[in-house]
């Protein structure tokens, strides 16, 4: 009889991992004060730039309290809440000018967000290729990717790695663009002791429900630049402006408010994040001692720069040659053992049908010469939820035995 679990054999594990989201009576406690406060959505335009502008008549806002609370753990003096961290990308990118005409750096191996954030606003996204070992933009291609168009650069944090942000700021400085981190995958993370969202102009980040916090959705833009705060928050209010009467608007904007209850679900989700994010880093730098030795098996490493990575997701490097069969098999392999994962994205972003559309700046289909990593890690990549990193070392121990266990018995496959 076979030993895999792919083939009848016992699987490694029965029992589930830690389940997401993660919540208890904390989060239920802040959502019924909303409830019952009967301020639903409401908070005083002004609180993200200054805390004094809050309606005292008015019962407090969860909001502006979460808004407060997130960008001081994100090292910011502002935060400015919005509905996804797909808004949080346009507003902030409007904020900072960019419009028609203009092009954004960015990496081709994250989210669509990332891009399209860009379009939304008529400009167009110029795709910079990663570095293989970190999956984050490698700084080494982004000169070449910059041009006289060139408005903002978007590293990602991807994964909850920091972005070698030492080196692209260098290159950005030199030629005076302005970096916009993309921390979506970044609550709680540090960069040489600085938290993400506060080494650029401005951070965005997501609590959509895969994050490491989450509402199911929402959004945040952190900075320490109170104009840029400033605008951005007018952007998220249809326009308006602190002190001017309500149906007076100043620049075209949206309805792209948080609501009351989302953020009271963030402020529970928040004060649990150090001791979840301290966890997740301990069980994956024990994974990684397990799983070393087992051909074919590469973690993506943690650069020095990356003194507090998030861990939004356990990322390793299947080298099929090595290992001894494909991918497909082995993430197959893998989930009949008990561990559930998968290969990320199919494509780079620039594969997508979107950008083969007629009527773009840009002809896309050079992008698979220029980005070769990218191109690499669609084949290569395999994803492990943060969650699975909440749980214990014996979780640890079943992911690692697992992997080993079909190593040992890849002729099976």
């Amino acid at each position: 009889m076979s030993k895999l679990a792919l083939f009848g054999g016992e699987p490694v594990r029965r029992k589930p991992f830690v389940s997401w989201p993660v919540f208890d009576g904390r989060e239920e406690q802040l959502a019924m004060e909303v409830l019952r406060s009967g301020q639903w959505w409401r908070y005083t335009m002004g609180e993200a730039v200054d805390a004094s502008a809050r309606d005292t008549a008015a019962p407090p806002s969860k909001v502006a309290e979460f808004q407060q609370k997130f960008a001081a753990a994100q090292g910011c003096k502002y935060g400015i809440a919005c509905v996804n961290g797909t808004a949080a990308l346009e507003v902030a990118l409007r904020a900072m000018g960019v419009g028609s005409g203009d092009e954004v750096v960015v990496p081709p191996y994250t989210f669509i967000a990332t891009a399209s954030a860009p379009m939304l606003i008529g400009a167009t996204p110029v795709f910079c290729d990663i570095d293989i070992e970190t999956f984050n933009l490698d700084p080494q291609r982004l000169e070449a990717a910059i041009t006289p168009r060139t408005k903002v650069i978007v590293p990602v944090h991807f994964a909850g790695l920091p972005a070698d942000m030492d080196s692209i700021i260098r290159v950005a400085a030199r030629h005076g663009i302005p970096v916009l981190e993309d921390a979506a995958h970044s609550h709680g993370g540090h960069w040489n002791g600085r938290p993400m969202g506060s080494i650029g102009i401005a951070g965005t980040f997501s609590f959509q429900a895969s994050k490491n916090m989450t509402a199911g959705e929402g959004g945040m833009i952190t900075t320490n630049d109170a104009e840029l705060a400033g605008i951005c928050e007018s952007l998220v209010w249809v326009g308006r402006k602190v002190g001017r009467p309500w149906y007076e608007h100043h620049r075209l904007g949206w309805n792209y408010r948080l609501t009351e209850f989302q953020a009271a679900v963030l402020l529970a989700q928040l004060e649990r994040l150090e001791s979840q994010t301290r966890l997740r880093a301990v069980n994956a730098e024990y994974l990684t001692a397990k799983l070393a030795g087992i051909p074919g098996i590469v973690p993506v490493r943690t650069p020095q720069y990356g003194t507090g990575r998030a861990w939004h997701v356990f990322m390793l490097r299947f080298i099929e040659a090595e290992f001894g069969i494909d991918r497909e098999r082995f993430l197959k392999a893998l989930t009949a053992e008990g561990v559930p994962c998968s290969s990320g994205y199919a494509h780079p972003l620039y594969r997508n049908p979107l950008f083969a559309e007629p009527g773009l700046a840009l002809d896309y289909t050079r992008f698979a010469d220029l980005c070769p990593s990218s191109e690499r890690a669609c084949h290569e990549a395999v994803w492990l939820e943060h969650r699975l990193l909440l749980g214990e070392h014996s979780d640890m121990d079943d992911i690692a035995g697992a992997m080993r266990k079909i190593y040992e018995n890849r002729k099976e496959l």
